[in-house]
């Protein structure tokens, strides 16, 4: 996700719905693949994503940039996606299944660089499907978005013991699997 300005947010946040748009257009995508990557369901990822843009444009007002935009947003999207996940845990008496169509469309390439994606993906999506919401998003910040323990503390607005914890069981969880599997 690339730096956004403050004069963009700040237009934005006045209504300039075309700033607003620029925002969508350069997080989305970033968006999306928290989302995704957290419900590990595409449709579940659509709906995540439409609803953290609802609440950015909701609350862009209240943005006092006291944390970079890009930690903001990450926060939005992986609280939405947590909360989603554990909202249909409940209805559905279950955790999130498994989404078969979760990899992209085959891109140019040879077969076999397509199958062994495919596979990829579905591991991931396997791997991913193990861990409670709370631990998914932790392993998504960390090994998939790359952040430091800091910054996935302050973007889930949680105590870096906590996001210690956490990780260190959803490591726990992926490697028990990894031997069953």
């Amino acid at each position: 996700m690339s730096d956004i300005s403050s004069d963009l947010i700040t237009k934005a946040a006045q209504g300039d719905m075309k700033a607003f748009e620029e925002i969508y257009k350069a997080t989305s995508g970033f968006v999306y693949n928290v989302a995704l990557r957290i419900t590990n369901n595409r449709d579940d990822a659509d709906e995540v994503t439409q609803d953290v843009f609802m609440k950015v444009h909701r609350n862009l007002k209240n943005f006092g940039f006291r944390s970079s935009f890009r930690t903001w947003v990450y926060r939005i999207a992986a609280n939405t996606a947590i909360n989603h996940s554990k909202k249909a845990a409940r209805h559905d008496d279950h955790l999130v299944e498994y989404d078969p169509a979760i990899h992209d469309a085959p891109t140019a390439g040879t077969a076999d660089r397509v199958v062994e994606r495919q596979d990829a993906e579905h591991l991931l999506a396997a791997l991913l499907a193990v861990l409670d919401p709370d631990q998914r998003a932790c392993i998504v910040l960390r090994e998939i978005q790359g952040l430091d323990y800091r910054a996935i503390a302050e973007t889930l607005n949680i105590n870096i013991n906590t996001v210690r914890s956490r990780l260190k069981r959803a490591r726990e969880k992926l490697m028990v699997f990894g031997r069953k599997g």
